[in-house]
């Protein structure tokens, strides 16, 4: 039988934190999550069970671990505070289906260590990401094209809005169209600084991102220069979409074929581009490709 996770019972994380003299790292963006009530909405959302192997960016003290190492076939729990790593082999102790990394995310080869560990299961991303570097590390996970099912997150409130907003909406921009280019994102749960220790100046939600087949995906022949399009669009948002254009030096093309591309697509001269949707970007690229 799998040992219970146990690390949220009252004042457990500061007798750990206090045994082995643990001082947050703002570098790192530190800020653990205690409440057990979202921690089960995070194994819910990514829908965790014995046929998963699942990796967890940034475990800390362990506390999300234990809940997967409970629900999960297996865990790989990669941490880039060394400081952290004698306090995860004591907390994680008693589960033998965890494996603790010492290392930086961003920096590893996360298609071998998929191949090398997964064992044939379904791969599913966990995290209670630091909210300086959300957004490359999504980005990251989700342009590699990795053999994920799932990326589920704990992030920042406004980023997970931004997330799933749609076009036309001020919350909507290069964010939200290559999140939802990659994958299908929902929001599970919004969880108050009140659940974090330290507690963060910000609110909180946890997000699940359903990564689409490649058949889901909207069809586009020059990916690249589509996203070229929303980083230049969205990097000028006052300005109309032609303009906003025609001065990017990523996008190799003059004002009079743009605009004519824009044409061709229906798209009236003075369109701005957080009025685009994701398919409106891919037939302009490939107009203009």
């Amino acid at each position: 039988m799998r040992e219970e996770p146990w690390l949220t019972r009252p004042n457990k994380t500061k007798e750990v934190l206090r045994k082995y003299g643990f001082h947050f790292q703002k570098k790192f963006g530190q800020n653990f999550l205690l409440d057990s009530h979202v921690l089960e909405k995070i194994i819910a959302a990514a829908d965790i069970g014995r046929d998963d192997f699942v990796i967890e960016i940034g475990p800390g003290i362990g506390t999300l671990t234990q809940y997967l190492s409970y629900y999960a076939g297996n865990v790989a729990a990669v941490e880039i505070d060394k400081n952290l790593i004698p306090i995860l082999e004591d907390t994680l102790q008693d589960w033998d289906n965890v494996e603790i990394i010492s290392g930086d995310i961003m920096k590893m080869d996360l298609r071998k260590l998929i191949d090398e560990r997964s064992g044939g299961r379904k791969v599913k991303f966990v995290a209670n990401l630091p909210y300086y570097i959300t957004t490359p590390i999504l980005m990251r996970l989700l342009e590699e094209k990795l053999p994920v099912s799932s990326i589920t997150v704990m992030v920042q409130k406004e980023v997970a809005e931004r997330m799933q907003a749609g076009p036309g909406s001020k919350d909507y921009g290069a964010l939200s169209a290559a999140v939802q280019y990659y994958s299908e994102p929902g929001i599970a749960a919004n969880v108050p600084a009140n659940c974090f220790i330290p507690r963060p100046n910000v609110g909180s939600a946890v997000i699940n991102l359903r990564i689409k087949p490649e058949e889901e995906r909207v069809k586009v022949n020059d990916e690249e220069l589509m996203f070229h399009l929303i980083k230049a669009a969205f990097g000028q948002r006052r300005k109309t979409m032609l303009n906003a254009l025609k001065n990017d030096k990523r996008i190799p093309y003059n004002k009079e074929q743009i605009l004519e591309a824009m044409i061709s697509c229906g798209l009236p001269e003075n369109i701005r581009g957080e009025a685009l949707a994701l398919e409106q970007y891919a037939a302009l690229a490939d107009a203009l490709a």
